[in-house]
């Protein structure tokens, strides 16, 4: 048994198995339902470490490496993602997806170096689509560059590298990739790493490496030492310029593009060239051991898969590279390659191979025995009876949650109906001694199993309280400024500092400063340098304002260009003080129409409670600067005496949601009912799916009420608000209804208020003198923005997009239907669904029509405003749960919907 499996959180359950089922798992088909796989392929990871495994789509990657990590340490296993484009598409993956690649490849290098290393690999995860991927054989050899206080390349020499590694050069680094140049001082973003760092030099020595904030450029802290992966997969060194140069030769049809490889020029979709310079490519298969244990899961979807990955992906590349000519080169050889045959990498793998069908057949060597669970969605009454049941049977019961808090108060629970379950950091021997126990752990397993013949039983939280949307997040804390960060300005830009005017941004200098600093490794040099924002005034004046002040200075945003001030002349304060005036005649009328608000005694939440935290600490993402601020004022709101009024103003996916929650949970926690109100009824729907996944858990009560519940289902939930026994209700206008009535009404949350009519926001009015109000839009109408901005209702911005939310790639240009087509096959090809937007009703029918001439087999669905109010809904709940490919549909999509 390695040490690894012993310090997982269920490492100690393959100790029941490992004599049962030892004839059972020889190398060939295993009969393992879906609830076993992870079990067994623990297993299969002592007999073949490192294990291949490989699974038909991302998402079963991602569910797969959260359960084999409860079994073999989550350090153990990785996941090795596919790029989010076609081998030959003319578009280079990301470079967060590169540097997560290129870590996996150097850990398995590492490991097959030494597999009893601290850090060594014990199994990979990867869907078919990434081992399908044509790639640099040399990748193998790479290895990041490390900087720190023994690196002798110097800037110069840094700078070079970056280069050739595929970074962009830029004047301000914001995202992986990048890298930016100013005196002595290289500020880049390793494409592998959670931050930005800044590194200066001294001479041709490294002074400090501080990694910072890629936000508002502030250091968050002082590193040693800092490893550098390649953004691109296909570096642009010597050997890739010399080469590029004779394929050119032999390639005219290629000319263009290898040249600009041959002069170290990187551009987007260079990685397209990889089997034109490597006729030969690698595999994953090739990077590890010649042994190397290959485990497929599903073997019939990963087959399915990967012949339609190499179809869609053929019939793409022609119109990618707009001919056959350039594609295949004019004696028909292919030189620029889609996906590989599946058979062909699979017999890449030259040792153990085993795969895991869901059922048994002639061919089968080994059957793993055991069941999966329905879920209990919170019903843990129901829970602990079965719980009760199995431990009476004699199985050991383990119980896993994926936090601490959660962990401690299922344990309270199942306390209260008689059941014995201590809290353990992993599940020991002992656990295991004599059966019938019962024990809970912390782990990111999801779903559990059932196995009698072992004497096991495991529930996991998805088990226990309903799928949840879970998904790794990168950390980047950071903090934007009022507005714009000094990345979005271009010298030139009229600004507003905050106590001298306005005037014109000119860049950022560095500019040395006389004082001791210390070198990385020890020793001191007699300079530091700072950088500087430069804002120029009139008469030639200049204000240098520290990189750590930049929050005074924003963009700006006036109608027309403004005049430049006088540094230190009296404008500005004149300016402001007609400002002041205007907005106090102005606030006047607005403060009588709130004075009946303001002097109304609302209710004082308590402080946050235990379940406050452990609901907080189980977001599944890490919250940005301007959450953490808006929740903070929020809570300060509520916790106040008079009743809240605030506006959340936020992009489409900054967070707001997240904030609504956490507002709900305080009041609920409290004692108090909550109604959350919203446009349409699909966006109820949504919520309720949110909410339900936030609070499992919890015993909160949560309906949602809208035209998809019945009468009677109605009147239960009229009845609950009444009584009591409803905590929170997600619904449309219905709840602003005469027979709505609440028993302990504390906090209401309005969802994007300027889509409700008159009628509706006189009834709100009518709430803000007696419970709190949230009211949470991405595009406030002007009368709401007015009060917020002159301060009669509260405001909270929330500027800064999560650090996890993908870019979005633009591409505009003329109407070409090639390139349509090329567009919806290419996302139907990663899983994705399409919205195709035609705003004219009298023929969108024939617009669907041509969409599903253009992409056969594609599932599509019409939706435009004309449509019944009932039937529309039914349409957008369908796409929203991924019923159909394809929504072709007028601007009506543009607002009161949430599709991930």
């Amino acid at each position: 048994m390695t040490t690894e499996i012993l310090a997982a959180p269920l490492g100690v359950l393959l100790n029941v198995g490992r004599e049962e089922l030892a004839e059972d798992l020889d190398p060939g088909e295993l009969a393992v339902g879906p609830a076993m796989r992870a079990y067994t392929l623990a297993f299969l990871a002592e007999r073949a470490a490192p294990l291949l495994v490989v699974v038909p789509t991302d998402r079963d990657a991602e569910a797969l490496v959260d359960a084999l990590g409860a079994f073999l340490r989550e350090d153990a296993v990785v996941g090795f993602p596919a790029w989010e484009t076609l081998p030959h598409e003319r578009l280079s993956p990301q470079a967060a997806t590169v540097g997560q690649r290129l870590r996996v490849l150097d850990r398995l290098r590492r490991t097959v170096a030494d597999p009893r290393s601290a850090g060594a690999v014990r199994a990979v995860v990867a869907p078919v689509r990434a081992l399908l991927q044509p790639m640099d054989p040399r990748l193998a050899e790479r290895e990041p560059i490390r900087l720190d206080a023994a690196y002798d390349g110097g800037l110069e020499g840094l700078v070079n590298a970056l280069a050739a590694l595929g970074y962009t050069r830029t004047t301000l680094v914001e995202g992986r990739g990048e890298f930016a140049v100013r005196g002595g001082i290289v500020d880049l973003f390793p494409s592998a790493a959670d931050h930005p760092a800044r590194v200066e030099f001294w001479g041709d020595d490294v002074d400090s490496i501080r990694t910072f904030s890629a936000a508002d450029q502030r250091t968050l802290e002082v590193v040693e030492r800092l490893d550098v992966d390649a953004a691109r997969e296909l570096v642009l060194d010597a050997e890739t310029a010399d080469t590029a140069r004779l394929v050119a030769k032999r390639l005219p049809h290629l000319a263009d593009q290898l040249t600009q490889l041959a002069d170290g020029i990187a551009f987007e979709g260079m990685e397209s060239l990889v089997t034109a310079i490597f006729p030969a490519p690698a595999y994953l298969p090739d990077f590890f051991s010649a042994d190397v244990g290959l485990a497929v899961v599903d073997p019939i979807r990963v087959s399915d898969r990967a012949e339609e990955l190499r179809e869609q992906a053929a019939a793409l590349l022609v119109g990618e590279w707009d001919s056959v000519e350039t594609a295949r080169g004019r004696d028909g050889d292919a030189t620029i390659v889609g996906f590989a045959a599946w058979p062909d990498v699979q017999r890449r793998a030259r040792g153990p191979v085993w795969t895991l069908t869901p059922f048994s057949s002639n061919q089968t060597v080994g059957e793993i025995a055991g069941l999966g669970w329905d879920t209990f969605r919170g019903d843990i009454a129901t829970a602990a009876a079965s719980v009760r049941r199995l431990a009476a049977d004699g199985l050991t019961v383990v119980l896993t949650t994926a936090g601490h808090g959660p962990a401690l108060r299922l344990a309270e629970v199942l306390r209260g109906e008689g059941i014995a379950a201590p809290v353990t950091p992993a599940v020991t021997n002992d656990d295991l001694a004599s059966g019938g126990r019962v024990v809970i752990t912390e782990s990111r397993l999801r779903e559990g199993f059932r196995a009698p013949d072992l004497g096991l039983a495991v529930l996991a939280e998805w088990d226990l309280f309903g799928p949840r949307r879970s998904r790794t997040s990168r950390r980047l804390p950071s903090k934007r400024l009022a507005g714009e960060t000094v990345g979005d300005l271009s010298p030139g830009d009229p600004v507003v500092h905050s106590v001298h005017g306005v005037g014109v941004y000119e860049g950022i200098v560095t500019r040395e400063l006389r004082g001791p600093t210390t070198l990385v490794g020890g020793g001191t040099a007699g300079y530091v340098t700072r950088d500087y924002v430069v804002v120029s005034y009139a008469g030639g004046d200049k204000l240098y304002v520290p990189s750590d002040q930049v929050d005074t200075i924003a963009k700006y945003v006036g109608g027309e260009r403004p005049r430049v001030m006088r540094l230190g002349g009296s404008e500005w304060e004149r300016a402001k003080g007609k400002v002041r005036k205007a907005v106090k005649e102005m606030a006047a009328e607005l403060i009588r129409l709130y004075q009946a608000r303001m002097h109304a005694e609302g209710h004082a939440f308590s402080p946050d409670s235990a379940w406050q935290s452990e609901l907080e600490t189980a977001f599944p993402h890490e919250e940005t600067p301007d959450q953490v601020g808006a929740i903070d004022e929020v809570k300060q709101d509520m916790e106040a005496g008079e009743p809240m009024d605030r506006l959340i103003c936020g992009d489409v996916g900054f967070g707001k949601t997240e904030i609504a929650v956490r507002a709900a949970a305080k009041a609920v926690f409290d004692g108090r009912q909550v109604a959350v109100l919203v446009p349409t009824t699909l966006l109820a729907q949504q919520h309720g799916e949110t909410f339900g996944e936030r609070f499992a858990g919890f015993p909160v009560q949560i309906r949602v009420l809208s035209r998809f519940s019945g009468p009677r289902e109605q009147r239960e939930i009229l009845d609950g608000l009444a009584a009591g026994t409803v905590d929170l209700v997600i619904g449309t206008h219905r709840l602003l209804g005469s027979d709505v009535e609440f028993r302990r009404l504390g906090l209401v949350v309005v969802d994007e208020e300027q889509r409700f009519g008159v009628g509706h926001k006189e009834r709100l009015k009518q709430l803000r003198t007696s419970v709190d109000v949230l009211t949470m839009t991405a595009t406030p109408i002007p009368r709401t923005m007015e009060m917020a901005i002159t301060g009669i209702r509260d405001l909270s911005t929330i500027d800064t997009p999560p650090e996890e939310r993908q870019p979005v790639v633009t591409h505009v240009g003329e109407w070409d239907e090639s390139m349509a087509t090329l567009a919806l096959r290419r996302e139907l090809l990663r899983e994705g669904q399409v919205f195709w937007v035609h705003n004219q009703v009298s023929t969108i029918a024939a617009a669907a029509q041509r969409v599903r001439e253009l992409v056969p087999g594609a599932r599509v669905e019409v939706a435009h405003g004309h449509m019944d109010e009932g039937t529309l809904e039914k349409v957008m709940v369908r796409f929203w749960q991924r019923e159909f490919d394809v929504l072709v549909a007028t601007t009506i999509i543009e607002s009161g919907l949430d599709v991930p």
